[in-house]
Parts: C-alpha cells; sequence; structure tokens
C-alpha cells in the first residue's frame, strides 16, 4: 500500500512539473533565464560573451546558480527549474554556451555540472551490512532521474555536431559520467520506473550515437571508423571508488552497474582491463548474500569466457578462481549452484590439459575432484530441483572426461541406479537427464560396461516396468521409454551381444506388452545402420564383415 501511495505522489509531482515544462516550448531565451532568476549582466552577455577567469564567463554562472537552485527545493519545483535548464542548453547560442575559454576549463565546468545533476538522482547511501535500503527511500528517485535524463538529453543535442572540435572533446569528457548515470537508471530494480528505464535506454543510445559510435559496446570498447580508444577504463575509473572492500554495498546500484557494464566488453577489449575488473568480481562473489554470489559468479565467468587462458594463468589467477568457485560447492542453493557449475566447467580447460589427450600421462586432476564431489552430493541429493541440476551437469562433465571417466564408473553406476529407482514429478527431467549421461558413459566407456551390464541392465529394465505402472503425459512416457530402450541397445551393443542373449530368456508370459515391446526392439533389431555408424565412431571401433566389433 505505501508502495502505490509513492507512486501516486511521484507521478503527480512528475505530471505537474512536466506541464509546467511545455509552458516553456515556446518562450525565448531571456524568458527562460528570468525564469531562472539569472541575472541581467548574464542575460546582456547572451551574445556577446568574451574571456574572462577561470569559470567566470555567463555559462559558468548561469550553471553555478542552477546547481544551486537544486539544493534546496521541492521535488516539483525542481522539475519545472530542470525543465526550463533544458530549454536553456536547447535554445543557447553556441557563442554562449561554448564561450572562448581553455578547452580544459570549459571541460571541467560542464563536468561539475553534469555531475551536480547526476548526485542529485543519486540512490541514497546504505549505511548497513545487507546493502539494501526500503523500497520507500527509492520512492523520489524515478522522477528525478527522468528530469535529470531530459536536461542531459538536450546537452548532448547541442553537443551532437562531431565535426565540431570543442563540441567533440566535450563529448568525451562527458560521455563515461553520463554513461554510469544512465546505466545506473534503466536496471529493472525498486529504484527505477517504466518511464525512468525508458529514457535511460534512449540517453545511453544517445551517447553512443553522440560519440560516434554505433552502439554501446562498441562505445565502451572503442570500435569506431577512427579507432579511438574506448571509454571503458573511464567508466570503470568512475565505478572503481565505489567497489571497495568498506564501500560497495554503500549504494545499491554499484554492483548491478559494475556487472552491466563489464558484460558489454568482451574479446579482445576485455584482458586490457583485467586488473580492474577481477578484483571487484571475486569481492562480490565472497559476499554472504546469495543475489550477490550470483551476480559475482556471474563476473567471473563473463572473465573466463573473454580473456585468454594464458592471461588467466598470469599470476595464479586461474588458480584463485578455481578456489573460489569449488567453495561454491559446498552450497545448498539451486540459484548459485546453476551458475557455478557452469563456470567452473569452462574454468576447468585453463587449468588442465584435455583428458583425452593421450600425449601425457593421464593423472587425476582437478576434473576428478570436481566429479568426485558432483557424486558425492548427488548420492546424498533430496532436493528434486538439486537433483536434476545434478544430473543435466553430469553430461558434459562426461563428455569432457572421456574414458577417464572410467576412475568414478563404480560410484557413477551407485547414482544412476538410484536416480532411475526415484520419480521426480510429471516431467521426469531427472530421470531423462541421467538417461542421457548414462547414454554418454556407454559411449566413452564402452570397454568396462561388460562389468557393469548385470548392475545397470537390471536397473534399466526395472525403469521399463515402472514407467508402464506409473502415470505420466504421453509425450515424457514416449521420450522415457524411447531414452531407457536405446541405452539397453548401446549397452547390447558395447557387450557384443551378450545382453542380448539374456533377454531372450526373459518369460513373455509375466511382463507387461509394452516392456516386451522394448524388449524386442533390443533383441530383434539392436541398432540401426545409422545408429550403429555413429555409435562406432563414438567407441572407436572397426566393424568385420560379419557384423562383430574389432
Amino acid at each position: 500500500m505505501v508502495t502505490d501511495v509513492s507512486r501516486v505522489l511521484s507521478c503527480t509531482a512528475f505530471t505537474s512539473g512536466h506541464q509546467t515544462y511545455k509552458q516553456t516550448a515556446n518562450m525565448d531565451l531571456s524568458e527562460i533565464l528570468k525564469n531562472l532568476q539569472i541575472s541581467a549582466e548574464d542575460i546582456c552577455s547572451l551574445n556577446h560573451s568574451k574571456p574572462s577567469g577561470d569559470h567566470d564567463c555567463p555559462v559558468a554562472r548561469a550553471l553555478r546558480h542552477i546547481q544551486d537552485m537544486l539544493k534546496s527545493k521541492t521535488l516539483e519545483d525542481v522539475v519545472v527549474i530542470l525543465g526550463f535548464s533544458e530549454q536553456l542548453f536547447r535554445m543557447a547560442d553556441d557563442s554562449w554556451l561554448l564561450p572562448d575559454v581553455p578547452d580544459s576549463e570549459l571541460r571541467s565546468l560542464f563536468l561539475h555540472f553534469v555531475k551536480s545533476l547526476t548526485c542529485y538522482a543519486a540512490l541514497p547511501v546504505c549505511d548497513t551490512d545487507s546493502g539494501t535500503v526500503a523500497p520507500d527511500f527509492y520512492k523520489d528517485i524515478p522522477v528525478r532521474a527522468c528530469a535529470v535524463t531530459a536536461v542531459l538529453q538536450s546537452l548532448l543535442f547541442r553537443l551532437g555536431d562531431t565535426a565540431h572540435r570543442t563540441k567533440r572533446s566535450l563529448t568525451r569528457a562527458l560521455a563515461p559520467c553520463i554513461s554510469v548515470f544512465a546505466v545506473t537508471h534503466l536496471q529493472d530494480q525498486s529504484w527505477t520506473s517504466d518511464a525512468s528505464r525508458k529514457d535511460a535506454v534512449a540517453l545511453l543510445a544517445s551517447v553512443a550515437g553522440t560519440t560516434g559510435h554505433s552502439s554501446v559496446p562498441d562505445m565502451l570498447s572503442g570500435r569506431t571508423t577512427d579507432d579511438d580508444a574506448g571509454l571503458v577504463q573511464e567508466v570503470l575509473d568512475i565505478v572503481k571508488p565505489e567497489l571497495t572492500k568498506d564501500n560497495w554495498k554503500r549504494s545499491q546500484a554499484t554492483r548491478h552497474v559494475f556487472f552491466w557494464i563489464l558484460v558489454q566488453v568482451k574479446r579482445p577489449c576485455l584482458v586490457y582491463h583485467l586488473e580492474t575488473v577481477f578484483p571487484p568480481s571475486l569481492l562480490i562473489s565472497d559476499d554472504y548474500h546469495l543475489d550477490n554470489k550470483v551476480l559475482g559468479v556471474k563476473c567471473l565467468h563473463h572473465i573466463i569466457l573473454n580473456v585468454p587462458a594464458a592471461d588467466l594463468r598470469q599470476f595464479n589467477r586461474a588458480q584463485v578462481l578455481y578456489h573460489a568457485l569449488f567453495n561454491h560447492l559446498y552450497s545448498s542453493e539451486t540459484a548459485l549452484l546453476q551458475v557455478v557449475l557452469p563456470c567452473l566447467f569452462d574454468l576447468l580447460p585453463v587449468l588442465e590439459k584435455s583428458p583425452a589427450d593421450v600425449s601425457c600421462p593421464r593423472r587425476r586432476n582437478r576434473y576428478d575432484e570436481v566429479m568426485c564431489h558432483i557424486l558425492t552430493y548427488m548420492e546424498m541429493e533430496d532436493k528434486i530441483r538439486l537433483r536434476h541440476l545434478y544430473a543435466s551437469t553430469l553430461v558434459p562433465f562426461i563428455e569432457r572426461m572421456g574414458i577417464v571417466i572410467v576412475r568414478h564408473l563404480k560410484r557413477l553406476e551407485m547414482v544412476i541406479v538410484g536416480y532411475l529407482e526415484i520419480s521426480d514429478g510429471p516431467e521426469e527431467t531427472t530421470r531423462l537427464a541421467v538417461l542421457t549421461a548414462l547414454e554418454k558413459t556407454i559411449q566413452v566407456a564402452w570397454p568396462r560396461m561388460e562389468c557393469r551390464m548385470p548392475v545397470l541392465g537390471r536397473s534399466l529394465l526395472r525403469l521399463l516396468c515402472d514407467v508402464t505402472r506409473e502415470t505420466q503425459p504421453p509425450e515424457v512416457r514416449e521420450a522415457l521409454l524411447a531414452k531407457t530402450t536405446c541405452c539397453l541397445q548401446l549397452l547390447d551393443y558395447s557387450t557384443q551381444g551378450k545382453l542380448r542373449a539374456i533377454l531372450r530368456d526373459v518369460d513373455d508370459t509375466c511382463a507387461n506388452e509394452t516392456v516386451l515391446e522394448c524388449i524386442q526392439k533390443v533383441i530383434g533389431s539392436p541398432l540401426s545402420d545409422c545408429c550403429r555408424n555413429t555409435v562406432d565412431s563414438c567407441l572407436g571401433v572397426e566393424r568385420q564383415p560379419g557384423g562383430l566389433c574389432q
């Protein structure tokens, strides 16, 4: 209820201010300056400005006056003032707006003004360790952000002439600060509204266009026709002081802004900023709040994917990453493990050679360590979502480890049998994932399947019987039967027909008709020619003319 009232009040204040702002559209510049209570001296100097002392030109006095007016006014008054300020930028002559002063002074003047505007719409400081504040504290932020965005859009419109040296230089100086402001307010968070997010997206696009770039990633990375350097380092320099161990929770937006900027920068640019982005990512991932952990791991995953392996191994960074991620595997939070496991999976090739590489001894390494951990937790896990997550993770690990998976066959067999015995709901996602993992295991570890055939074959036949007795959607039932039959065919094929000989002795008077049909597929047509060729390539075997494996 409090939130709804706050929204109504905010919308009322913005609507009232916006109506007053519309009235300024037909005013001339002198009238706008009078409404801003700017002195007659500055009005007279409108078209006859002369170089003066440091920041003492008419536009400097006008901008300072606007900043002073923003300090002690109500929200509705400030919206009106910012509306007049927007029109001031749109209607002022270039000679008044950009006086003949050194470029460094002009950049300093406008940068100070832009920072003051963005501070007006900044989030309140959080003094608690939680890093969050009540939503009521943000009730005025969207209205303030919309008003400030309009002023910044007007200023960028006047600086849009990239052929003008002064304007181009000024735009380049203001772009990082405006970009951080825009990214702060385009987040789908409690301090934004639909209107403020829409305005922020438009403002960010204007910054990219005004600086001569086709997109925001190009602006940050520096991909232009002129080959100019990107703005990512300047943007990170603005955010960096707020990402220290003591400060990063003082603003709820900081970590989200950092993540948004980070994911815009990819290969090959990111490696040049690794020293800047690596420590904050580790810091965020090491927090005790689940949302922060997930966000930090996403940052680390982006770094792993977009930084060369040699740079990750330098200064032992990859080892630090491995320990940080492995510690998260002890968590029971599904949301965290969903991002940690793929991240760890992409990190392992950086630290270890491929297990399929036969040029060096296949000693136990971190692949085995992670696999042991996953199997241990799978054995004792009883939460359905985590069981499905672990089961779906097995498939890429088995593919990556290849024949080395034989080191874990005993425990893997126990996990597969245990997971096939228990239904996980109408969609049977866990059982289907485990059956896929079993397919991959048979394909890569076929030389060891003969001794595993009694246990695995019995488990698969029991699953066929269970599926015929349980109630599932028809498509799920068909998928389970098809995958189970395929596993039986692969198991028979890898044992050179020994399973087929056993299945011929099944008493057809005691089994379900559907079960008998599946068994008959294994006995009568073990594998189609197409499937046989595919499996042969996976198993790495050659067949004699009679059909037997060499």
